[in-house]
């Protein structure tokens, strides 16, 4: 069978253009809408996409004046829209800096139980001293630190998730015995960052583990994905640098002894689609009309750690910004963004306009025919095993996609017809987990 592409459709409230919220169809309260969030996700599903994917941080993200920024917490949302779906997977952001192994364990188990196995958990550290100070810390940990904290984490929570064999709910009416207490253990972690005594009080779920996602592309964020990731959400604006990221993490994953099959690698793509090109150009010339430089500008320049007034609206990038290396948080995101515009040789107010699609992600303006070939492209040239789709504006760009841009991709015989399987896990060809307890019990260990 050859090869399916993957799809995830990334929903942002009004859509991902920062103006999104301004054009005269979009509701600049759909962020907090569980209908508005259902239709979408419905949609997705319509277009047998692999799942939704909701990004969060736990602090207020940018300015009020410029954007929504107001978002509900997305596990909960997930909860919801497990009883609105039927087969889609659900995916949501949640932070190791800002939450403890046993809660976030718990919660995505339950969401895997609730959905029928098709919770996605997004791993992220959270950078940046805003977020630190919600938590009572004067500024954020340091990267390194953060993704040092992040890999426990991790472990700390497939612990938990296997503190249940599978068969250990026996329900035996007859005898009195819901579960047998043998196959129920305590985890007994003991790290430098947690101490947690287990077991979870939730039974292990339908897929053993949720769908472990990564969204850095750092070092130490490619480190952390090569050992622990199945999917990561990634940007990149070329094919060449998209090739290359491709080939590295495949083979980071490898070198720690994982199938390198066993991590799918999902780019961010902004597509706005017009019957013609002409039309395409027209509308997202539209929306980039509606953006406030102000504020676009003051988080560029936090971005970028230089003052507002360092960036001159009509003049390139200042020649003496920070190195990366200087960078604590986002490290990667800051990389692309300065890349680009000297790649570019852009002003200050054109890349405003690049970033307010997509904050970095790869904006492809085009008919649904041009899209379909460059997502073609990427995926059978080694850049991708698929795309996060990200809907300039919402839900109409999301509809089209669907409508217009998926049946192109399966006339091509790149992308699913039908659901094969009911799994999130399933639906990216990836293998159910073992339990890290389990096999030792039955092999009378």
């Amino acid at each position: 069978m050859a090869k399916k592409l993957h799809l995830n459709a990334f929903l942002m409230s009004t859509g991902h253009h920062e103006a999104s919220w301004r054009l005269p169809e979009s509701d600049p309260h759909a962020g907090t809408s569980l209908a508005h969030f259902t239709r979408l996700a419905q949609t997705a599903e319509r277009g047998k996409f692999d799942s939704v994917f909701f990004a969060d941080s736990p602090v207020l993200f940018g300015s009020v004046g410029r954007r929504p920024v107001g978002a509900v917490e997305p596990t909960v949302l997930l909860a919801a829209l497990a009883a609105a779906t039927e087969q889609i997977g659900l995916i949501a952001t949640a932070s190791t800096s800002y939450n403890s192994p046993y809660n976030l364990a718990r919660r995505f188990a339950s969401i895997d139980h609730l959905s029928g196995g098709r919770a996605g958990w997004n791993v992220v550290t959270t950078a940046g001293a805003d977020a630190a100070r919600n938590f009572g810390l004067e500024d954020q940990p340091l990267h390194r630190a953060r993704y040092e904290r992040a890999a426990e984490f991790l472990e700390v929570a497939f612990k938990l998730w296997d503190s249940w064999d599978d068969d250990a709910v026996l329900a035996d009416k007859a005898a009195g015995v819901w579960a047998d207490a043998e196959r129920v253990r305590a985890v007994d972690h003991a790290g430098e960052h947690f101490s947690v005594r287990g077991p979870l009080d939730v039974p292990r779920s339908p897929q053993g583990r949720p769908v472990i996602v990564q969204a850095g592309s750092s070092e130490d964020g490619k480190v952390l994905a090569a050992w622990y990731a199945e999917a990561v959400f990634t940007a990149q604006q070329t094919l060449e640098e998209a090739q290359a990221f491709y080939n590295d993490l495949k083979v980071r994953t490898a070198v720690v002894g994982r199938n390198p099959e066993g991590i799918k690698i999902l780019p961010g793509i902004v597509p706005v689609l017009g019957g013609t090109v002409a039309e395409a150009l027209r509308r997202e010339r539209e929306l980039d009309e509606l953006i406030r430089p102000e504020y676009a500008r003051n988080e560029l320049a936090k971005t970028l750690r230089v003052a507002p007034e360092d960036l001159p609206l009509d003049r390139e990038l200042p020649a003496d910004l920070p190195d990366e290396d200087e960078i604590e948080g986002a490290k990667s995101r800051y990389t692309l963004i300065v890349a680009l515009a000297r790649r570019e040789r852009l002003t200050v107010r054109e890349l405003i306009g690049r970033l307010g699609g997509g904050r970095g992600h790869r904006t492809l303006a085009g008919t649904p025919e041009q899209v379909a070939d460059e997502i073609e492209s990427w995926f059978l040239g080694g850049a991708a095993d698929g795309f996060n789709i990200m809907a300039a504006a919402l839900p109409s760009g999301l509809e089209e996609f669907v409508d217009h841009v998926v049946p192109l991709l399966q006339a091509r015989g790149l992308f699913r017809e039908e659901y094969t399987g009911s799994t999130l896990r399933e639906h990216y060809g990836l293998p159910r987990p073992a339990n890290q307890y389990e096999a030792g019990r039955l092999a009378g260990v």
